[in-house]
């Protein structure tokens, strides 16, 4: 079996990979959208295929490369279905094996940190238990929090002591993220020194050590959750050969792209959005020469007609991000009219 632990030190993050020697088929666990181009480039010097990108849940501190890899590379996105996200490939349930070659990853409910965490169990050539993926449910001496997204400590302590401390003592558990360095454990060494749920403690304990950890919010959270709720996707693409979005979508100021209007310059003077920029169509294709094909954009006209054009441009000369919003500033001015009403 191939394996490896990869790092992303801007969100602490730990992906991993797991490929099947003999049929060179591979899954991501827990895969960081700015990574992904790693994540592919060692794939292909290793000679491997990318077949899944599994997630054990709706991160809130970092973005999944799920759908970005996905474009790239064709693998299937995996998630809970109990995550209730968009734009995912199969929901997986607990009891659910994900095939990889020759070797089954089983898919197991451990729900507390949030309602769709799972834990990913490899087994080995004899069916028995070898590595966990824990997620953000159980930590190296510690767990995830329960303070937000339907978490709850009672939930996550039974979810740890049912469907993690029940694997063999000699299980290898790793972790979605360590902040002291800290590679890998093992069951037995956090049933016996975790100090959360570990060495005897009581769901009572548990219940009362959560309470008073009085934790910020993930300094990504506005960002990341949205975009981890369809799956990492940048934007909520809509249908058709050309991708748009939704007037609505951008008036709620999400961010995390470039808005780029395409009309004239008097157009423009006369109205527009207020972060958008000018770059008129007759001159997209120079001006957009020098900007990052990889960073999205989303572009801007009159009715929707001339912004897909200029989507559709910028697709052709490589961009990977863009879109044209539906309906234009004309939608943008009626929908405007219609909350002042």
């Amino acid at each position: 079996m191939l394996f490896r632990q990869l790092f992303d030190e801007a969100t602490w993050t730990y992906t991993y990979l797991i490929g099947d020697e003999a049929t060179k088929e591979a899954v991501l666990i827990d895969a960081v959208t700015e990574q992904a181009d790693r994540d592919l480039g060692l794939l292909d010097e290793l000679g491997y295929n990318l077949v899944a990108v599994l997630d054990t849940h709706a991160h809130a501190d970092h973005i999944t490369g799920a759908d970005r890899l996905r474009h790239k590379s064709g693998a299937k996105v995996m998630l809970a279905k109990a995550a209730r996200a968009n734009g995912v490939d199969r929901a997986l349930e607990h009891g659910d094996i994900v095939q990889v070659g020759e070797l089954q990853v089983e898919a197991r409910s451990t729900p507390g940190h949030t309602s769709g965490c799972m834990t990913f169990v490899v087994h080995g050539d004899d069916s028995r238990p070898t590595m966990a993926f824990t997620g953000d449910a159980l930590f190296i001496r510690g767990t995830g929090r329960t303070d937000f997204q339907q978490g709850d400590s009672r939930t996550l302590y039974q979810s740890i002591h049912q469907q993690i401390f029940t694997l063999p003592d000699d299980t290898l558990v790793y972790p979605g993220h360590d902040y002291k360095g800290r590679t890998v454990s093992t069951v037995a060494e956090e049933k016996q020194f975790n100090p959360r749920v570990g060495g005897g403690k009581t769901e009572d304990d548990f219940v009362d050590i959560m309470n008073n950890l009085k934790l910020g919010l993930p300094k990504r959270l506005a960002v990341s959750l949205p975009k981890n709720m369809r799956s990492g996707a940048w934007a909520p693409l809509l249908d058709g050969p050309v991708p748009e979005v939704e007037v609505s979508w951008v008036l709620r100021g999400e961010g995390g792209y470039a808005l780029v209007d395409v009309r004239s310059q008097g157009e423009y003077e006369d109205d527009h959005l207020p972060n958008a920029e000018l770059s008129p169509l007759d001159g997209l294709e120079a001006a957009a020469q020098d900007w990052d094909k990889s960073a999205p954009v989303v572009l801007v006209c009159r009715s929707g007609q001339r912004s897909l054009r200029a989507a559709k441009l910028l697709q052709d000369m490589g961009f990977e991000q863009v879109a044209s919003m539906r309906g234009g500033m004309i939608e943008v001015n009626r929908q405007k009219a219609a909350a002042a009403a």
